[in-house]
């Protein structure tokens, strides 16, 4: 993010008399530059100018030699003398005594000194110290010490005043170091929302601050004059066979020739130091120059040796196979979607690529000390082309950052004269009067805005002058009537394109605290819909009943369908793949739970866990089939309507469903015995409890599904209000494969549900039964049948025999053995008796106990076991 040093901010714009970086930092944040941290001084603490005055080499036992000095630090910080090797009486100069290890400076130079008390970058406090046999009252400092970094001049060693990082610089002893190094800046750092990139400029920034406190601000671009020589500069040809969402890649492309410049000359310390407290490393002066440029006014620039170019520069789409080796000595292959700079000084005059557009530069023409002649190359890229190049080779850089939002196409040859003339001050040279110039700068396209819109958006009656005013602040041209406006964007303001931007801009300037908070009233009938609240009724039952909820994501490998025992035909086989997963080898998307959630189970195994009891409440989706993908449309415009019907066909089904996994003892093991081991019968119970907890009753039936067992396996429908059944889902022991692969208990079950389908199926409205008034009459019967009567048989004989008085009818035991007789078993009931209308007597009991007697005897041959 953009780091903004206080006095270069002042330099566009007048900062208010009180203002410090956290107030700074608040004025920006009222107009939506957001704080991002706060930088504040290097150095803290007595730092001062001090004149060398005496320098003693003492060699130390370990080979090395320290000097011993005597420093004027001037008199507020001078004291008298009181080491024992101090000068003798008589000779005494107030000064402090200072062990030092450099050897780049002798008695009479300026220095720089941390006296106790200094807290250096890396909070590193200083304090007088005994060593080498002196007490070492402070430090004399390196440009490294201070965090200025490396002494331009290559000079190892502490600051001399005068040359290196003192270059220009002078003073006297007791002399504030800090201001003279510029080391007490402080530095606001902000948040630039990708919309506003014009804010990555110190031109940028000032102007949103003069918006925030309605101080001046001088833009200083205006202060630089354009040349005005002849054209006929470098020759370059803008190519641009394949345009990006038919917009050129390259609408301007400007260079400026700096001719005999010494490009080993140093960069002011200035400039480094600015381009230092804004988080860029000095380099050499010309790169420095681009930089420093390209962060004061917002345009990046390139520089080339000269010598290296061989004309024309064309710019132009890649061709399939092109390599280029970027500055950062990085060989990469190009894309036919990049966009290059390229020359004709490959093999025998072919085309040679010199760098790829509005991100980085090639290493066959890039500056070096050797370098005599510059060409700055300032462009205007468009930004979805730069910002796919930086994605596609990894190869984020400050140019791409400001290319990918937007910049001035009115900067190109403002930039690069500028940075010019800063090359030729400090480096030497003169600027060819011969400049190029091809393409132009796209004008803004005017947007209609009725002044009601402001109003409408957000609310706040803002009157004609608010919204008129606010818009010609941010470099708006407003013309139109009281009703209507035409307002043509400023050029540096490219995400002004339609009637909300203009309204975002008003709100902000006017000021968000204006805008009211209002909780809106719910109107009747919202909430969760019927289905969202049998998912979750759903959820807390199974959690109720001491299942864990868990979460897979939902993305599988190919392999798992044969893992599961799917047929080659099976519809689950049907899944939709990425073209861009998350892993290689997961690039489809379930199709059922269970294919994700078996995957957890072995997860938790493998981690300790003795037992399962998981479930979950997710997402599958089933593809339309091969043929079923569509286009992507454009986002330039809204789809059409076939391209929405062709969208919507293609869309996979999505449906919720919800699975568990049982496997291993239900309970804790205990002097009792072993724990209950679950089986398919826990599965059945949990489908079951799930679909009660949505108001719906399951119907079980025995059948085959991979991947369960073939014989412990039921099928779970339910009937709908049209009376169709409709399967929801299976249950039962998985296959004894299945449990291998997945390395899970024996006879380990499992159970999914189509939920959306369980909800769906419960009656809408629930008819509240009565509470009875008159006691209930228990009654237990024991019927004797073949061994093929299913339960169900007779429990419906036993209701139409006692008819309406019938409450409830409960199977509670089934046995078999000699006592019934070979090919029998018994069926034992306990009936629930109640009448509406009274308290059963004897007689109507007992008559009830007759007609279900004979009802079972009619309907399945049943004889009541004596």
């Amino acid at each position: 993010m953009p780091r903004i040093p206080l006095t270069w901010l002042a330099e566009h714009v007048e900062l208010r008399a009180d203002a410090d970086a956290e107030q700074v930092a608040a004025d920006l944040v009222s107009v939506g530059l957001e704080e991002e941290a706060i930088h504040g001084a290097q150095v803290t603490g007595p730092l001062v100018v001090g004149r060398v005055l005496d320098l003693v080499k003492e060699p130390q036992k370990n080979g090395k030699t320290i000097n011993w000095c005597r420093v004027d630090v001037g008199p507020e910080h001078n004291h008298e003398l009181d080491d024992p090797k101090d000068p003798q009486p008589g000779e005494e100069r107030p000064s402090r005594g200072i062990i030092c290890g450099a050897h780049n400076f002798v008695p009479g130079d300026l220095v720089v000194v941390s006296l106790p008390g200094t807290v250096l970058p890396g909070d590193f406090a200083i304090a007088a110290r005994k060593t080498y046999g002196h007490k070492s009252d402070g430090m004399i400092c390196s440009g490294d010490e201070l965090g200025l970094g490396p002494d331009p001049d290559g000079e190892d060693g502490i600051i001399v005043l005068g040359r290196g990082h003192g270059k220009g610089l002078t003073g006297e002893p007791g002399d504030d170091a800090i201001s003279l190094l510029g080391l007490g800046e402080e530095v606001v750092e902000i948040n630039v929302t990708p919309d506003r990139g014009y804010c990555f400029s110190m031109r940028g920034v000032a102007r949103e601050y003069a918006h925030a406190t309605g101080q001046t601000f001088t833009d200083p671009a205006l202060t630089v004059n354009a040349p005005e020589g002849t054209r006929g500069g470098v020759p370059v040809q803008i190519r641009d066979d394949a345009p990006i969402r038919a917009g050129a890649g390259c609408t301007r492309f400007t260079t400026i020739e700096v001719r005999g410049t010494d490009a080993t000359a140093p960069s002011p310390t200035w400039m480094q130091r600015r381009l230092t407290l804004a988080g860029m490393r000095p380099i050499s002066l010309i790169v420095d120059v681009t930089n420093y440029v390209m962060l004061d006014l917002g345009q990046p620039l390139h520089a080339y040796d000269s010598h290296k170019v061989v004309a024309p520069i064309v710019v132009r789409r890649a061709e399939p196979g092109e390599k280029l080796t970027t500055l950062d000595d990085v060989e990469r292959t190009l894309d036919p979607e990049d966009l290059l700079i390229t020359d004709f000084g490959g093999p025998e005059g072919t085309s040679r690529v010199l760098g790829i557009a509005g991100v980085m530069g090639g290493a066959d023409t890039e500056v070096t000390d050797e370098t005599v002649n510059v060409i700055l190359e300032a462009a205007t890229f468009q930004n979805h082309t730069v910002a796919r190049s930086a994605r596609r080779h990894r190869l984020p850089s400050e140019a791409s950052k400001r290319f990918e939002r937007g910049v001035d196409p009115n900067l190109p040859l403002i930039a690069a004269q500028r940075a010019a003339e800063l090359i030729v001050q400090y480096g030497g040279g003169e600027i060819d009067h011969r400049v190029t110039d091809e393409g132009s700068a796209a004008a803004p396209q005017p947007i209609v805005f009725p002044v009601s819109d402001a109003q409408r958006v957000t609310g706040v009656e803002y009157t004609r002058e608010q919204v008129v005013d606010s818009l010609e602040l941010i470099g708006c041209q407003v013309d139109g009537d009281a009703e209507t406006l035409q307002v043509t964007p400023p050029s540096w303001r490219p995400d002004l394109t339609i009637r909300e931007d203009l309204v975002e801009e008003i709100a902000r300037l006017v000021g968000y605290e204006q805008i009211p908070s209002i909780l809106p009233k719910a109107t009747g009938g919202r909430g969760l819909t019927r289905v969202q609240r049998a998912r979750r009724r759903a959820g807390a039952a199974l959690a109720d009943a001491g299942l864990t909820e868990v979460a897979s994501l939902p993305f599988i490998a190919p392999g798992v369908f044969d893992e599961l025992g799917y047929t080659t035909d099976d519809e689950r086989r049907q899944a939709v793949r990425l073209l861009n997963p998350l892993a290689e080898d997961e690039p489809l998307i379930r199709t059922s739970l269970l294919q994700t959630l078996l995957q957890t189970a072995r997860r938790n195994l493998g981690r300790g866990a003795e037992s399962l009891a998981i479930f979950q409440i997710d997402a599958v989706a089933r593809s339309q089939g091969e043929g079923a993908a569509s286009a992507v449309p454009s986002a330039d415009e809204r789809p059409s309507e076939q391209e929405l019907a062709a969208i919507m066909g293609a869309l996979p089904t999505q449906a919720k469903h919800l699975a568990a996994v049982l496997g291993g003892v239900t309970g804790p093991t205990s002097w009792y015995g072993a724990g209950r081991v679950a089986d398919w019968a826990d599965a059945v119970d949990t489908a079951r409890r799930a679909a009660a907890a949505c108001g719906t009753e399951l119907e079980v039936r025995q059948c085959e599904y991979a991947p369960f067992h073939p014989g412990r396996c039921a099928e779970l429908s339910v009937t709908g209000a049209d009376g169709e059944r409709q399967v929801v889902g299976y249950a039962g022991e998985l296959h004894p494969r299945v449990v291998k692969a997945f390395s899970l208990p024996t006879r380990t079950s499992a159970v999914e549900l189509d939920l959306d389908a369980v909800a769906l199926a419960a009656p809408a409205v629930v008819q509240a039964a009565p509470v009875p008034t008159f006691p209930l009459a228990k009654e237990d019967f024991a019927f004797v049948v073949d061994e093929s009567v299913p339960a169900a048989a007779v429990e419906a004989a036993i209701l139409v025999g006692i008819g309406d008085e019938a409450e409830s009818v409960h199977l509670f035991d089934v046995f078999t053995g000699d006592q019934v007789g070979e090919g029998k078993k018994s069926l034992a009931f306990a009936v629930r008796l109640r009448s509406t209308e009274g308290t059963l007597s004897a007689e109507q009991i007992a008559a009830a106990r007759t007609r279900c007697v004979r009802a079972v005897e009619q309907a399945v041959g049943g004889e009541l076991r004596a």
